[in-house]
């Protein structure tokens, strides 16, 4: 890809993936076992990179299965003749002896896949994390196990996204455009789900199991590259965001999270959120994320992108350029704000660098802090 971003940071990154085979049966897949594979993103030295092969931005599978479900041209053979299929970190790059780094835990969204925001990723590696990119066997586009099998979507999944699926999608529409407070609109969403989404509830508990699994390989294993006394940051995209949300929720060691556009699927009624927490969002799913702004101890952010769509908030918006599908805002400026907004949020409250984040409108987004609030709640 020509014009994929560089990273800003001033460490280069490297990359290494592992797989968990996790003691719990595949619901959507009886009679096997669920396996979570991951991908970590960590600071190295540049000096340390001389030699060292750059990562492949996806394999010939992951192309074919991206190709399919975005809908988009794309030849792996094309792009690997061109050079244009090498990401901007690199293969088991030497560790830095002696230094360990703040983690975040990165959740891809539904029917995507585990290097689907690589550029996010990467830039917040070369900032001083260690970023780990979570995939979902399933319920991504294509799920590479380290032992070479690769785990496709479960297309019987597409039916489940609503049901009724046509009465659901209508619901859904007429939700996006609904007037009302936030609480109000919190109380539409809940409504909603309950009754056309319920499989998506029920699959936010299971996307937090696979973090819990891949963490407990991460304590055991890379304790020397990780500091886990300043907490996990959590964050995602789509169904991927609802999941850092979750997790920022219902679990101890995560000190706060960024939801990139993920609607909250979930009960979470009567739930208070006690974590530093920034919900990033377009003008089109405004009204499925206002329980964020609701019943929180700690502060809370808005970050309203302009001319955006959905999947623009992924490497997508640098690949596609059907303005419709990903947004007209241009895909250098947004990936520039979706950096900052990140790298503020997790400065502030894992390296705590700074008593919050620094970050504030301008021509491609608009910021609106939430203080804490117990006052109101959708029920």
């Amino acid at each position: 890809m020509k014009n994929a971003p560089k990273p800003t940071g001033a460490y280069a990154v490297g990359t290494f993936t592992f797989t968990v085979a996790d003691d719990r049966e595949e619901i959507l897949r009886p009679s096997t076992m669920r396996s979570v594979a991951c991908r970590v993103y960590y600071p190295a030295l540049k000096g340390d990179t001389a030699g060292c092969k750059k990562a492949a931005r996806m394999s010939r599978n992951m192309a074919g299965a991206v190709r399919k479900a975005f809908m988009i041209r794309l030849d792996y053979d094309k792009m690997e003749a061109a050079g244009e299929n090498t990401s901007e970190c690199f293969e088991n790059a030497p560790r830095i002896a002696g230094e360990k780094f703040p983690l975040i835990v990165f959740h891809h969204g539904y029917n995507s896949y585990r290097e689907g925001n690589s550029f996010l990723c990467i830039d917040l590696a070369s900032h001083g994390y260690v970023v780990l990119s979570v995939a979902h066997s399933l319920e991504g586009t294509c799920t590479e196990l380290d032992g070479g099998e690769c785990l496709y979507f479960e297309k019987s999944l597409s039916k489940k996204i609503y049901q009724p699926y046509l009465g659901g999608m209508l619901a859904a529409l007429k939700l996006t455009r609904a007037k009302g407070t936030e609480a109000e609109l919190a109380e539409r969403f809940d409504a909603f789900q309950r009754k056309y989404c319920r499989f998506f509830m029920g699959r936010v508990d299971e996307w937090v199991k696979d973090t819990k699994a891949a963490l407990r390989y991460a304590k055991e294993n890379l304790g020397g590259l990780i500091d886990f006394d300043r907490g996990i940051g959590a964050a995602g995209h789509s169904f991927g965001g609802d999941t850092a949300y979750a997790l920022c929720l219902k679990e101890p060691e995560f000190a706060c999270g960024v939801n990139t556009d993920g609607a909250l699927f979930g009960d979470y009624r009567g739930a208070v959120l006690e974590k530093p927490f920034m919900q990033i969002s377009c003008r089109d799913n405004e009204n499925v994320v206002t329980r964020v702004y609701l019943r929180h101890t700690k502060p809370v952010w808005k970050v309203l992108f302009r001319d955006m769509k959905h999947v623009g908030f992924s490497d997508m918006k640098h690949r596609i350029r059907f303005g419709a599908m990903v947004g007209r805002l241009d895909a250098d400026v947004m990936h520039e704000n979706l950096c900052r907004c990140h790298l503020e949020m997790f400065d502030a409250y894992l390296k705590k660098t700074k008593e919050k984040p620094d970050i504030g409108s301008n021509g491609a987004i608009s910021v609106t802090e939430y203080a804490p609030d117990m006052e109101s709640d959708a029920r």
